[in-house]
């Protein structure tokens, strides 16, 4: 990463690469040149389904939710924080452009948007880019995979549990709303759940 300018806007994300296999400069270059800034005010969308849905995010700071619509309703399907990768629904032979789901700001952030199509071109120029991206891949699978057992719990009090105990910095900053959608119940319940669980937790 010699000579990348430390005010970059793309250094968080080259920092992030990094941590998995040492970039060459022209993997660092083609970034610079496709890559772009997005500043998303709180409740606005980063990607709606009547977008191009042609790219992933890299969120910088700020948090992100995934939702669907179905009869009016939001569901939402999956929550990024800083230093995670967040993207819609994305058919990998490009069969679609577009997607059902939104991606929404609940906080102000910033992200970067790395195109589709760089991420297909880097796979066939850097064999870096083959190994950040598996690894890039695994993290997803394994948060795909959490959704899905989440998901499977029957009991609403399992179901938070579960997932209080695998973000427990983070859920603070959910809003009720969201966060019920995403657990599968109503902002009531889960209100009652988690006044429940601060009642029985040890007093420190």
């Amino acid at each position: 990463m010699s000579h990348f300018p430390e005010n970059h806007y793309l250094l968080p994300l080259i920092k992030y690469f990094e941590q998995f296999h040492t970039l060459s400069n022209g993997f660092i270059a083609d970034h610079v040149s496709h890559c772009k800034q997005l500043l998303v005010k709180k409740n606005k969308f980063i990607l709606s389904p009547a977008d191009h849905n042609s790219s992933l995010y890299f969120i910088v700071s700020g948090l992100v939710r995934g939702f669907i619509k179905d009869n009016g309703k939001d569901i939402t399907t999956r929550f990024s924080f800083e230093n995670e990768t967040i993207g819609a629904i994305h058919h990998p032979n490009n069969i679609s452009h577009h997607s059902i789901e939104y991606l929404q700001a609940l906080e102000d952030s910033e992200v970067i948007c790395i195109p589709f199509s760089l991420i297909d071109s880097v796979y066939s120029l850097y064999p870096e880019a083959n190994i950040i991206g598996r690894k890039v891949l695994a993290f997803q699978y394994y948060a795909a995979s959490e959704r899905s057992i989440l998901a499977r719990i029957p009991n609403a009090l399992r179901r938070y549990q579960r997932f209080a105990s695998s973000k427990p910095m983070q859920q603070d900053r959910i809003p009720l709303s969201c966060l019920a959608s995403y657990l599968g119940m109503r902002s009531e319940t889960l209100s009652r759940l988690r006044n429940k669980e601060l009642r029985l937790s040890p007093k420190r």
